[in-house]
Order: structure tokens, then C-alpha cells, then sequence
């Protein structure tokens, strides 16, 4: 009976790993058909190239910005400002999360003030956020930290508020205090939603930085995005796009990896 359930055993682990690759291979073709497909309509001309750009043009207008080293610059400026913005953003929205949860006079006061900001578009913000950072990276780097924060407080404190009732009527009932209940219940109960939360910001986070290049930069993806619609050069555009997908992407599979680390040892 052991070995059979061991050889079945076996069997499923094979099915999920077969079923893995061919996700991968499938996602993979996917990509190459509709790549495909676009340079086919460019070529064929049933699409104004000029304006949609296509593989071919976009690959070589990558490979004269990595020739010019261009490129990497302005990756490394993005980059850092969307890392001190998802970092400061998330840290931020997790402690008012914590005071707000704490103290359930200043959660009723604040919260429906948390739900206005948060349905506020924060591009109208940008004017006030250039008066008060002025024009280089604090601005930016603050206009990603405002988009994330409160996506993260609402985020975790609905992840603390629906910490199971019971477990924490065990916990006072033990004469647990606040802090203890905190620590040993409501943060590690709600690890899964700050990595949930986390992915969430990945986007969030190079969304505010490309806006606040989009307002102020002289650098950056953002910068060059708005450089090419004005000098009409549809592939940079294109290019940058691209870029900025592939970054989001590798950053979105780190959090993805810490996720897999940290929800093990909880």
C-alpha cells in the first residue's frame, strides 16, 4: 500500500511539472505569435509602422541606445527612484496600518479621510509635490510613496481588522495585551497580505515614478517616453515601454521569490 501510494504520488508530482513547462511554453509561444503577427502587419503594411512601430524597429532601437550606454542610465535612475518610493511607501502605509489598527478612535476619525486619498487622482497632486519637493528626485520619489502608502494602509488594516475574532478573544482572555496580540497573532496571521500587498505596490510604485518623470525629469524612462512623443519617434516609445514591462517584471518575480521564502517560515 505504501509503494502505491508513493508510485501515484510520483505520478502527480510528473503531471505538475509537465503541466508547468507546457504553461511556460505556451505563454512563451504566445509572445512569439503576436510578435510575429505585428511585424508580419508592418511589413505587409496593413498598419502604419510610423505610428505602432513593430519588433524589428523596436529592436533596433534598443540596440542603438545599449550601443550609446544611454540606456542603462536611465534604467538605473527609474530604477532607484521606483525602489526608495515602493520602499518608503510600503513602510509608511504598514505603520499607520499598525496605529490605525491600535487605536480604533483615530482608525474611525481617519478612515474615510484613507478612502478619499485614496480614490484622489495623484497626477493633481503633482503641481503641490514640485512647490514642496522642487523639481528633482525628491518630488518624484514622493509622488511614488503617495500612490503606494495608501494602497498599503487599506491593504493591511482590512488584513487586520479580519484577523479571526475568536483567536483574539483567546488571547485577552489570557490577559494578552495589545502589543502581545499584535505580535504573536494579527502581524504573522497577516504575512500572506503583506506580500499580497507588496506585489500590489511593484506596479504602483513605478507607476508614481514614471508620472513624476513624466512632471519634472531630465532623466529617466519616464523622461524618455515623453521625449519620443514630442519628437514623434514612436519607437523609443516603444522601446521604453518595453524596458519598463521587463523591469516591473523581474521586480514583481524578487517579490514573488521573497514571497515563497517568507510565507514558508510562517
Amino acid at each position: 500500500m505504501k509503494n502505491t501510494f508513493s508510485r501515484e504520488h510520483l505520478l502527480f508530482l510528473k503531471a505538475q511539472r509537465r503541466r508547468k513547462i507546457l504553461v511556460h511554453v505556451a505563454q512563451f509561444g504566445v509572445l512569439i505569435l503576436l510578435l510575429g503577427l505585428w511585424e508580419l502587419a508592418a511589413q505587409l503594411e496593413w498598419i502604419d509602422s510610423f505610428i505602432t512601430s513593430s519588433p524589428l524597429r523596436i529592436w533596433n532601437t534598443l540596440k542603438e541606445l545599449i550601443a550609446s550606454g544611454s540606456i542603462w542610465h536611465h534604467m538605473g535612475v527609474s530604477t532607484l527612484e521606483t525602489l526608495a518610493g515602493f520602499a518608503i511607501g510600503t513602510t509608511l502605509g504598514y505603520i499607520v496600518a499598525v496605529i490605525l489598527w491600535w487605536n480604533t478612535f483615530l482608525k474611525d476619525v481617519f478612515e474615510p479621510y484613507v478612502v478619499v486619498l485614496n480614490s484622489l487622482p495623484k497626477i493633481a497632486l503633482g503641481p503641490i509635490i514640485i512647490i514642496w519637493a522642487g523639481t528633482g528626485k525628491a518630488s518624484i520619489i514622493t509622488m511614488a510613496v503617495l500612490i503606494s502608502v495608501v494602497i498599503t494602509t487599506i491593504t493591511i488594516l482590512n488584513g487586520f481588522l479580519a484577523t479571526d475574532k475568536e483567536k483574539v478573544l483567546l488571547l485577552r482572555s489570557m490577559r494578552a495585551n495589545r502589543l502581545q496580540i499584535f505580535c504573536k497573532l494579527v502581524a504573522p496571521a497577516n504575512v500572506p497580505t503583506l506580500m499580497a500587498t507588496l506585489k500590489i505596490n511593484v506596479g504602483m510604485a513605478w507607476i508614481g515614478s514614471i508620472m513624476g518623470e513624466y512632471l519634472v525629469s531630465k532623466e529617466g524612462l519616464g523622461y524618455l517616453l515623453v521625449y519620443g512623443s514630442q519628437v514623434f519617434r514612436l519607437d523609443l516609445v516603444m522601446t521604453c515601454t518595453i524596458v519598463l514591462c521587463a523591469l516591473a517584471g523581474l521586480m514583481y518575480a524578487a517579490v514573488a521569490i521573497l514571497e515563497k521564502v517568507v510565507v514558508r517560515k510562517f
